[in-house]
C-alpha cells in the first residue's frame, strides 16, 4: 500500500491515488527526486520512525494502510 499524495508531482499533475506507485520510485523503494526542489511537500517532511517501518516491509505497508484509512474524507451521505 502505498499513501496517497493530493499535491502535484512531477509528471504527475495530479498526484497519486493509495496503492498507486509514485513513477519516481526506484526499482530499489527509493525517490529518484529526493533532495530536488519540484518533491512534494508531504513527501519531503515524511519523517521514517521505527512505530512507522516496524521490522518488516509488511508491518510498513500496513501502518501506511492505517494512515490512509484513518485520513480518508468521510464519505458523503
Amino acid at each position: 500500500m502505498a499513501p496517497s499524495v493530493s499535491s502535484p508531482i512531477p509528471g504527475m499533475p495530479d498526484g497519486k491515488a493509495a496503492g498507486e506507485r509514485c513513477i519516481h520510485l526506484t526499482g530499489e523503494h527509493l525517490c529518484a527526486i529526493f533532495g530536488h526542489p519540484d518533491r512534494p511537500p508531504v513527501c519531503a517532511s515524511l519523517r521514517a520512525s521505527v512505530e512507522m517501518c516496524g521490522a518488516t516491509a509488511r508491518d510498513a505497508f500496513g501502518y501506511l494502510q492505517r494512515l490512509e484509512r484513518s485520513t480518508r474524507p468521510a464519505a458523503l451521505p
